[in-house]
């Protein structure tokens, strides 16, 4: 058995000496979800309909550049990788025409991330279906199949598309998951996971447009798989598993009534049409449409719009040439017409809805549907087509089960589908700071608590001070794990998506280089993380090419931990052999002795392990504002990024089960717990990542209830790394590691010391009545 392969325990991720793996992950990359040839963030309009002319080859980013980004996530104390990819890079083309050549760049840069460590399960990502309907994954010829037009999804607002929008830098923030509820997205997914019950007409080459869609995709993931596997050296050792669909969607299957807006949907901004308006003005009719905004409380009505459409359609009209892509549609699915009025559901002659509650009750059996119907059905035919090709490939694959984001898991407890070897695969977002880009210290919801309705009112929910939020967070995620267990059994749970924005209150961290509230926000998440006992996550996301002005180049999201236009930390190169060690375990003051640094012998070899071009960079420290090229460490930048958060302290592999850890970032330090079943083997001990920014070589202070520890930084994996080993003996021990403190936001001067605050409490002063001196 391979060193990087994981067997699953219980809850846990177990290494081949049985130690607990924890995994401490980040999803690559955002910029995925479009090409690089051309090179077509969200934000350009140019060829957007070209969609069957497109390359993702390039896509996280190159061969040539992949060593500077996985050092550098190595460095940071990353072990694994959420391979994000999409449907579109595959089979962009046209039905069943592969891209080789993105297969093939695909398997080059697996090849490098294995040289490097990382554990890879592969994410085929999807947001609001494609990215012709404004967000990303499916190719553009899937939303011609579903008879629908995207070139006049702008003017009948079937979808909202930045490409398409008039002014793309204004693009509201964060309104493009609201696609959901509008109608390109509300066909697409209904036909992709229910078109046989709520569609029979919509038949194509012979089959139902559900298993049209779902078999192309399938069959797609499945052919990557297949050239993986073929690859020969990649299956285990580091592509470990396989997620199933990035956040599914029900569409409109379980809508009570369509001439309404249902009470679980929470997200409203911009026009908010109930699911009866959206197909009025799809087939080009006028509609006042209520308007919301989201404000400091959540979602508030905020008025009404006048849509009009102007008599054009979202549909396709009857006379397009529909020999494109190959296919033959049936003669009984009309072009030129509402899919929902060829089933009855509404009379296009008076524009009178005939069937409100058509999607709300199973149309051959008269059942109700509501949202767990649909994931313990739905859903869950499909992700066992899914898992089921998958596994045809690769028979021992972790499968990263992702159910409806929020909503209840699917009831597997117990029953055929307890798959010893899945994981249970939530998302977490803080949704007030994600909407309002701001983190506000001083309340925040339990949204989660919420939905599943665990307060009277949702005044009780509100959580005042920084302590309650943090540890509100936490509690939401250990909720979601618990939900995970009594639902689908005794699974690792792991939070495949967690982030924050950095474009917080207007962009004031890039004007002034003070990552106060990205620095707190991020370590709130991961005192969660740290804190709900899960077996690990990925944070979203890392995007070579994000910068201050696009952010990742994607609908206006700036969650990347990198940026261009950012400094990085510094990062402390001490010889390989530099270490600080004790020996005898009784005595905490003597384990934290220092010892003398060995030389290290400098070689080409050597050189090319643990320096990158931010290593070699005396620019890096400088306080310019500047915005620089996208290509490597180095110049001028106004701050780290909150890298002082997320770059932590955290278990690589634990001998025993861990029973809790934590970092302290105002105080640097980290703590573990672990109840050890006997003493570590002499070449297995528990192994904890230390970044030397915190814990700088000669510095650290160690105390241990038992055993013997030691430090030091190693060149393995192409990256040098920081870790502590300690061998320690059975039953209940416990660790402390104590770094330097250092003051959250603050800037570095040129030779990496704290710079000089302003007064005390004048830039919060500043901040709050937005000082145009500031």
């Amino acid at each position: 058995m391979g060193p990087l392969r994981l067997h699953i325990d219980g809850r846990t991720f177990r290494d081949e000496r049985n130690r607990e793996v924890t995994i401490h992950g980040i999803n690559v990359a955002a910029d995925a979800k479009f090409p690089a040839r051309p090179d077509q963030p969200s934000h350009v309009a140019e060829d957007f309909f070209e969609g069957d002319k497109v390359s993702f080859v390039g896509r996280p980013f190159s061969v040539g550049e992949a060593h500077v980004h996985f050092s550098r996530l190595k460095r940071w104390g990353y072990n694994a990788i959420r391979y994000v990819f999409t449907w579109e890079a595959i089979e962009a083309a046209g039905p069943g025409k592969y891209d080789e050549e993105w297969i093939q760049h695909t398997i080059s840069l697996l090849r490098l991330a294995k040289d490097y460590g990382f554990r890879i399960f592969m994410d085929p990502h999807q947001d609001v279906w494609s990215r012709f309907t404004g967000g990303s994954g499916a190719p553009m010829w899937t939303v011609y199949a579903c008879g629908l037009n995207p070139r006049a999804f702008d003017v009948t607002e079937a979808a909202l598309v930045q490409n398409t929008y008039p002014e793309p830098q204004n693009f509201p923030k964060m309104i493009w998951a609201t696609n959901y509820t509008r109608l390109a997205c509300q066909v697409i997914f209904t036909c992709f996971f229910a078109g046989k019950d709520f569609a029979p007409k919509a038949i194509i080459d012979g089959k139902n447009i559900q298993d049209y869609l779902q078999d192309h995709y399938i069959n797609a993931c499945k052919h990557l798989a297949k050239r993986i596997r073929e690859a020969g050296d990649l299956e285990g050792d580091v592509v470990i598993g396989w997620e199933s669909m990035n956040e599914p969607n029900r569409g409109l299957i379980g809508w009570p009534d369509i001439s309404r807006i249902p009470s679980e949907q929470k997200l409203q901004k911009g026009t908010s049409p109930t699911a009866w308006q959206a197909i009025l003005t799809g087939s080009g009719r006028s509609c006042e449409i209520d308007t919301w905004d989201f404000g400091g409380m959540g979602p508030y009505k905020s008025g009404t719009a006048l849509v009009d459409p102007k008599g054009q359609s979202a549909w396709l009209p009857s006379d397009y040439d529909d020999s494109h892509y190959g296919w033959k549609r049936d003669p009984g699915w009309k072009l030129g017409e509402c899919l929902w009025a060829q089933h009855g559901v509404w009379d296009p002659a008076g524009d009178v809805l005939l069937k409100k509650t058509y999607f709300g009750k199973h149309p051959k059996t008269g059942e109700t549907i509501d949202f767990e119907y649909y994931t313990n059905n739905y859903f869950m035919a499909h992700y066992r087509k899914y898992s089921s090709a998958i596994r045809s490939v690769f028979p021992e694959a972790i499968m990263f089960c992702q159910p409806p984001p929020f909503e209840i898991p699917p009831s597997l407890k117990g029953t055929k589908d307890d798959d010893p070897n899945m994981v249970y695969a939530p998302h977490f977002y803080d949704g007030i700071t994600l909407m309002t880009k701001k983190w506000n210290r001083f309340w925040n919801v339990d949204v989660f608590g919420i939905l599943r309705g665990k307060y009277y009112s949702p005044a009780f929910a509100i959580k005042v001070g920084e302590t309650a939020i943090r540890n509100c967070f936490r509690d939401q995620l250990s909720a979601m794990r618990q939900e995970g267990v009594d639902y689908m059994g005794n699974h690792p749970c792991m939070f495949t998506e967690i982030g924050i924005p950095y474009d917080m209150d207007n962009g004031y961290a890039y004007k002034t280089g003070d990552y106060t509230s990205q620095t707190l926000a991020m370590d709130a998440n991961h005192f969660a993380l740290e804190g709900c006992k899960a077996a690990g996550f990925t944070l979203w996301v890392y995007v070579a090419s994000n910068n201050h002005y696009w952010g990742d180049r994607w609908n206006g999201e700036d969650l990347s931990i990198y940026s261009a236009d950012d400094r990085p930390l510094p990062f402390a190169s001490p010889s390989r052999n530099a270490s600080t060690t004790s020996f005898d375990p009784t005595s905490p003051s003597y384990s934290a002795s220092q010892s003398s640094e060995q030389p290290r012998t400098v070689s080409p070899s050597t050189l090319k392990q643990t320096l990158s071009v931010g290593d070699m960079s005396t620019a890096a420290f400088t306080n310019s504002k500047q915005p620089t090229s996208t290509s490597g460490d180095g110049g001028d930048k106004p701050g780290f990024r909150a890298a002082e958060a997320y770059v932590r302290p955290t278990p690589i592999a634990t001998h025993g089960t861990i029973a809790a850890f934590g970092f302290d970032l105002r105080a640097c330090v980290f703590t573990l717990s672990l109840a050890a079943p006997s003493p570590t083997a002499e070449d297995a001990p528990t192994e904890i990542f230390i970044p030397a920014f915190h814990f700088p070589p000669g510095t650290t202070q160690v105390t241990v209830s038992g055993g013997k520890w030691s430090i030091s930084t190693e060149g393995a994996d192409g990256a040098a790394v920081q870790k502590l080993r300690w061998w320690h003996a059975e039953g209940s021990q416990k660790i402390s590691v104590k770094g330097v403190a250092r003051r959250k936001g603050l800037l570095l001067s040129a030779e990496g010391q704290e710079e000089e605050e302003e007064e005390e409490g004048y830039l919060e002063q500043c901040r709050q009545q937005k000082c145009a001196v500031m």
